[in-house]
């Protein structure tokens, strides 16, 4: 089992305050003969006639001394997630959670905005402080 982030049951309780059930702890991919593990898999009854909304949330603390490598790595684990789960699980969401302060600094530079404008990425913005999600990019279906 991976070692699980800093910020994992921060995301876990802001997720459960915000209406999600959390389903996988963690969300369990197979890709051929390897494994992978996204932190959380989530869902969230949105209407009785649409059903349920599912998603996958991969969370970073980005709190090694290099902001770029900790971007690399979300970014190849966001990239490789996503491709899986289109083929393996195409009505569950993936996103990536950071916390409030690395998007403020790392997303608003030129590097962040590079992926925020990638298409088919999605992240969660939470705080800490209060374990409350501050921001779906783009906005989540409510």
């Amino acid at each position: 089992m991976p070692v699980k982030d800093l910020y994992h049951g921060t995301v876990r309780t802001a997720l459960i305050k915000d209406g999600w059930t959390i389903t996988d702890d963690p969300l369990v991919l197979k890709i051929g003969e390897r494994f992978a593990f996204v932190d959380l898999g989530a869902e969230k009854l949105i209407a009785a006639e649409r059903g349920s909304e599912k998603i996958a949330v991969e969370i970073k603390s980005f709190l090694s001394p290099s902001p770029i490598k900790d971007l690399e790595n979300a970014w190849g684990q966001f990239f490789i997630y996503a491709r899986v789960l289109q083929k393996t699980n195409p009505n569950r969401r993936l996103y990536l959670a950071v916390s409030h302060n690395t998007f403020e600094t790392l997303f608003q530079e030129e590097v962040g905005k590079l992926l925020l404008e990638e298409p088919g990425f999605r992240m969660i913005v939470f705080e800490p402080n209060n374990e409350e999600i501050i921001l779906w990019q783009p906005q989540i279906n409510s």
